[in-house]
């Protein structure tokens, strides 16, 4: 037997160096194909979360931050587009919670003018249409869009839809995680429902209303029922601008089902597969749930005393090397950066507690994210998929940690065998297909609800 191995493992040695030419060579050549397929299409990431501390004139994203997403870290990686997102936690449904709300969404929207119209107009344009987006990639910029991830902030006026969408929102979801004024969460498959796993009356209104206006209809985040009551409302095509399969992460309440999958191509929308570890390879139950309650308690409260100009002062989080190499490995510990310094330690210290406790399961990688693609593309068609990250809101996987790394998603769809069309339609050309459609619906119907 031993002789055998010998024999084996001397065969293998002589075949070697012609063997891994061959493969350098082969290798080669996919890479430079993947980059020139990379540089020809319109990359658009759906999910970008913001922080509005990382939007003034001494600390922005026309500098390296520590973010995974900012100006320098897109011309890197070749993204070409950011949907950043005015996102705002559930909270209490009281006068006193909508207004809190309000406030929370108003401080986003105003910092993305901030970094498009004051701080980097030269580097970075806001896009109000699929055209917009055309004429600033011709123009050699960098592209900014407006999702609002939770109605939340809409409260009980419905006029807010209108004004949200004169401030250059382009999609929102109904709700996060936590049941909201408009619609049933994901959470409420454990939590329990308010609408009976679908949509209040104000839910109903606030769609008709992004229908008119022309928002697109955000299916992540709210629950299954939700969903489904609200693509048979819509007029228009409806998008998940962050969400992965379910069936192959059966136990993620956030991932779309295949019920949802063909009630969502039927409408003629698409589903943005996320680049998010535990939505593409969820950890235990266990695990999970400590580090959301860990999530809610540094960054929620960060993001709530941010909005209400609370923020203890700290240093500008300018990238450094070390920065860097934590940010490429990824996990909840690379977002110790994003906090104070004096959180830091008690954040990190808090993290190895819960990896020693509930260890984590093998990271989801870009192979993990083009699977979840390859399943959705088989089961709906090309032309009803895209990606998205949730980057800087908890998504990051290995191989596509940060946005200066999105050049990896493309080289694995080129080694899955997909072309240079297919490629540009994942990366952009059916979210702009679906958003040039909403924008033709809102047209019509304003002309026929005046």
């Amino acid at each position: 037997m031993r002789h055998l191995i010998a024999l084996s493992l001397s065969a293998a040695l002589l075949i070697t160096p012609q063997a891994s030419l061959a493969q350098s060579n082969s290798d080669a050549a996919l890479v430079a194909k993947a980059h020139k397929i990379h540089d020809h299409v319109i990359t658009l990431d759906t999910h970008n979360d913001i922080e509005p501390s990382n939007f003034t004139a001494d600390c922005n994203y026309s500098m390296r931050l520590t973010t995974q997403v900012n100006i320098p870290k897109m011309i890197q990686g070749g993204m070409d587009v950011s949907f950043m997102i005015v996102y705002v936690g559930q909270g209490p449904l009281t006068p006193e919670g909508y207004d809190d709300a309000y406030k929370q969404a108003i401080a986003k929207f105003d910092a993305i003018h901030r970094l498009t119209e004051q701080i980097a107009p030269d580097k970075i344009g806001l896009a109000l249409t699929p055209e917009d987006v055309i004429r600033l990639h011709k123009a050699g910029k960098k592209i900014a869009v407006i999702g609002v991830e939770n109605g939340y902030p809409i409260g009980l006026d419905v006029k807010r839809v209108k004004e949200f969408y004169d401030r250059g929102a382009r999609y929102m979801s109904l709700a996060h995680n936590g049941n909201s004024q408009l619609a049933d969460s994901n959470t409420g498959e454990k939590d329990g429902y308010s609408y009976n796993n679908g949509l209040s009356p104000e839910g109903r209104e606030v769609i008709a209303e992004m229908n008119k206006w022309g928002i697109m209809v955000d299916l992540s985040h709210p629950a299954k029922g939700s969903n489904l009551e609200a693509i048979k409302l819509s007029k228009a095509p409806v998008i998940a601008s962050h969400s992965a399969v379910r069936a192959l992460a059966p136990s993620v309440t956030r991932d779309m089902d295949d019920e949802q999958l063909e009630a969502l191509k039927k409408n003629g929308g698409v589903i943005q597969v996320v680049g998010f570890a535990s939505y593409l390879k969820p950890d235990s139950p266990e695990r999970t749930a400590a580090l959301t309650k860990l999530q809610k308690e540094f960054f929620g409260d960060l993001a709530r005393r941010g909005a209400r100009g609370e923020a203890a002062a700290r240093s500008c989080p300018v990238e450094s090397a070390t920065d860097a190499k934590s940010a490429r490995r990824g996990g909840m510990a690379a977002y110790a950066n994003m906090l104070p310094e004096d959180k830091r330690a008690d954040f990190q210290k808090q993290i190895a507690e819960i990896d020693a406790k509930y260890p984590p399961a093998p990271r989801a990688n870009v192979k993990d994210l083009i699977d979840h693609v390859d399943y959705a593309v088989k089961k709906i068609g090309i032309d009803h998929v895209g990606l998205a990250s949730d980057f800087d809101g908890g998504g990051g996987i290995d191989g596509w940690n940060s946005t200066d790394q999105s050049f990896n998603v493309t080289l694995e769809l080129v080694r899955r065998g997909y072309s240079e069309e297919q490629i540009g339609k994942l990366w952009s050309g059916n979210l702009l297909r679906v958003w040039g459609e909403v924008d033709k619906v809102a047209k019509q119907l304003q002309k026929t609800q005046k």
